[in-house]
This record gives structure tokens, sequence and C-alpha cells, in this order.
């Protein structure tokens, strides 16, 4: 499979990517690893569409379909979270790939940003198609197996696109893991107190 890009194929292309990372990501990890990226074009071509699932959905559920005993937020609240949780989706990427980079020489791992960048936004696929769960923000602790299948899909792209050790892998994901999660968390109260809207779900 050639790399997701934006011309006639690309919506083709980007949901045989979807399909094949979270239907047989074994076999997909390795030509991932392969792929010739920058880190314009993996934000460009499938970090920023698939991060604006949940974003968008979010702003539906919170101002348009509202929250059970709540009701709707209204559409200036709904957009503000909206557009929070996408930038910190964003953000919280490109410093998860940075940092996870940063440390592959502790775990005898090599890989430059976009490599790191790629472990970090293929593995994530999941939650963020999972971001649908925000029309319904009710339902969105249920995006708790998504992120588990996440750091399932991690544990697997580990070794081919940071070319990590078996005897490693365990350590560096557990580590990655904590870091990404450390991010988010950081990321998302940063935007909520920026925002002013509450927690819901994921956000």
């Amino acid at each position: 499979m050639s790399p997701v890009t934006t011309d006639a194929r690309g919506i083709a292309n980007l949901q045989a990517r979807v399909v094949a990372i979270l239907t047989k990501p074994k076999d997909e990890w390795p030509v991932i690893a392969a792929e010739h990226d920058e880190v314009v074009s993996l934000f460009k071509n499938y970090i920023a569409l698939l991060a604006a699932i949940p974003a968008v959905c979010l702003f539906i559920g919170l101002g348009v379909i509202g929250i059970p005993f709540f009701g709707r937020l209204g559409m200036g609240w709904a957009l503000q979270a909206g557009v929070g949780a996408y930038v910190s989706a964003l953000v919280g990427c490109y410093i998860s790939a940075i940092v996870i980079e940063k440390l592959a020489p502790t775990f005898n791992s090599s890989g430059d940003t976009v490599q790191a960048l790629k472990l970090v936004a293929y593995a994530y696929t999941p939650v963020w198609i999972a971001g649908v769960l925000y029309l319904i923000v009710a339902l969105t602790p249920l995006a708790l197996f998504a992120g588990l299948y996440a750091i399932y899909l991690f544990y697997l792209g580990v070794t081919p696109v940071m070319n990590t050790p078996k005897d490693k892998v365990i350590p560096y994901m557990a580590v990655s893991a904590i870091v990404i999660i450390v991010v988010n968390v950081v990321l998302r109260m940063i935007v909520r107190s920026v925002v002013g809207v509450p927690s819901y779900g994921m956000f």
C-alpha cells in the first residue's frame, strides 16, 4: 500500500489505511515503517483528518444533541470544546512523538521524529474513530475499549517502526504510554481551563 496522499485517491487510501491498521496491524506496521513520510504530510493527510472526528462529534454532541439531564451547552461552548479537543489532539500527538524519539536510545531503539509520529498516530487510530461516541456524550466511557486496542497497536508497532529489540518492547511501551497519558491529561487540563467547559468522556 502506498502512503496516504491527498490526490484523487486520497480518501480511498485513507480508508484503506484505517481498515488495515485496525484489522491486520501485524501486516500493516512493516508497510508503515518502510514508507517515506514527513511530519507535515502525516499531519495533513492522516492526523488532522482523523483527529477531527472526535472534535466535530463533540461539538454536535454538546451543542446540538445535548447531554442527559443537562441539555445542550450552547453553540458557543460546544464550539470551544470541539476546537479545544482538536488542538489538544494535534499538539499532544506531536509532543508524544518527540518524547518517544528521545526515549529511543534508552531502549536500544532508533527512529527519527517521523517514525515516532507514525507510531503515535497510527496506534491512536481506534481512539479517533471511537470519537463518534461524542455524538451521544453519555456513551464516551465506552471509548476505553478503543484506548485498550490503541495500546495493543502501539505494542505491535514498536519493533517494526522504532527497531526495538523484543526484550525492550514492554518497558519502552510502558514508559511511552505513561508519557502519552501524562501529555494528554496536562493538555486537556490546560484546554479545559482556557475553554471553560467541564470534562466529558475522553475530553
